[in-house]
């Protein structure tokens, strides 16, 4: 039975999430659920003492973790925080062929001056782009997938390989804890993207492209005892007050808006979910914002109403262009956006430990979040 249309009276999550529940006053369970866990958000002294023991086991080595950017500003945010700390990161870029020239400019200003050194790992575009493609053809909401799972593959073997222990990153609960689970699925599991891309794609065997199984995140988790250090989630983060920062600091750039540093994942955020899918995750990150104390209800709204794109003609030629480097005609495009709507349970997947057996879920929010 199709549900009544409703939106929090707090944030402005809506019924556009198929699982949310109001309670009595009107407030959504992605309220509760954030002031629940913001409470246990670590302090400034917590992060001197961790950022002790990263010095302390990386004191004979070149570098003592690494760190990934996008040109974002939580990245920027984490590499400017790391070396605040004392830190000594490689900083890690993944290219996927979809860079925008303002992330691009935004990392060069930003590490130049913090003086990190940078590895920039280019994806081969052959390959990327049948893995793109196949996604768009299955019909799943998360077309950014591939993107997504060669960031975490190539995180932990690049940690194995410096033989650091630790990946500095701007991923953070103040600002990115709201997310319907129903608006996407786990970019760690590797048999999903291979049954997908098998499916779909054209080329046979995937021979460059960064991928991990599920037994390698427990290699690199649980043997070479590799964590996750979300820097940020240490700090009192405030988005407004970081770009101001980072702009008077650095020259950086805004970019416009969540992950519009990338061409393509712009267009998948601005285009792609809400004409296909129904739903804006935007919404999402405003909220954040707004339970948090960093923007006003009535502004949140106005900024989903703007969107991602600052007018029809921008959005229709940024449209056309990943058209046509995708090797697609508009028609062929249009029809893909036309296919029936697919669960990614319609796929083979390993939702059975990512989801219910609590296995990979306890390394990543238990093992992974804790030195």
């Amino acid at each position: 039975m199709k549900r009544s249309y409703q939106i929090c009276k707090q944030c402005i999550m809506d019924t556009s999430d198929s699982m949310i529940t109001f309670n009595k006053d009107g407030i959504c369970n992605h309220c509760n659920q954030y002031k629940e866990q913001v409470q246990y958000l670590y302090s400034r002294e917590e992060l001197k003492r961790v950022a002790e023991i990263i010095k302390k086991e990386g004191k004979d080595k070149k570098y003592d973790c690494v760190l990934a950017v996008s040109g974002g500003v939580d990245s920027c945010m984490a590499a400017y925080t790391a070396k605040k700390y004392g830190l000594r990161p490689l900083a890690i870029h993944v290219d996927n062929g979809w860079n925008s020239e303002i992330s691009q400019s935004n990392i060069e200003r930003v590490l130049k001056q913090l003086n990190i050194n940078l590895y920039t790992h280019v994806i081969d575009w052959e390959e990327f782009k049948d893995l793109q493609v196949s996604f768009l053809k299955s019909s799943v909401s998360n077309i950014d997938y591939p993107y997504d799972h060669a960031i975490l593959s190539l995180f932990f073997e690049m940690a194995k390989k410096m033989g650091v222990r630790y990946i500095v990153h701007g991923g953070n609960d103040r600002t990115e804890f709201i997310m319907p689970r129903g608006w996407g699925y786990n970019s760690w599991d590797q048999k999903h993207l291979r049954a997908i891309h098998k499916k779909f794609g054209k080329i046979k065997n995937l021979k460059t492209y960064p991928s991990v199984s599920m037994w390698q995140l427990f290699y690199y988790s649980f043997i070479k005892k590799i964590r996750n250090f979300r820097i940020l989630d240490y700090i009192d983060y405030n988005k407004k007050e970081a770009k101001e920062f980072l702009i008077k600091e650095f020259g950086w750039k805004d970019y416009g808006g969540k992950h519009c540093e990338s061409i393509y994942t712009r267009f998948f955020l601005g285009y792609v979910l809400p004409k296909k899918f129904g739903f804006d995750r935007n919404r999402a990150w405003l909220s954040n914002l707004i339970i948090s104390g960093q923007m006003a209800r009535r502004e949140a709204l106005k900024e989903l109403e703007t969107g991602f794109y600052s007018s029809e003609k921008e959005m229709e030629e940024n449209k056309g262009y990943i058209i046509k480097k995708l090797g697609f005609t508009t028609e062929e495009f249009e029809k893909i956006m036309a296919l029936p709507i697919k669960n990614y349970s319609d796929y083979p997947n390993n939702s059975f430990f990512l989801n219910r057996s609590g296995f990979i879920v306890k390394l990543a929010r238990k093992v992974l979040r804790k030195i």
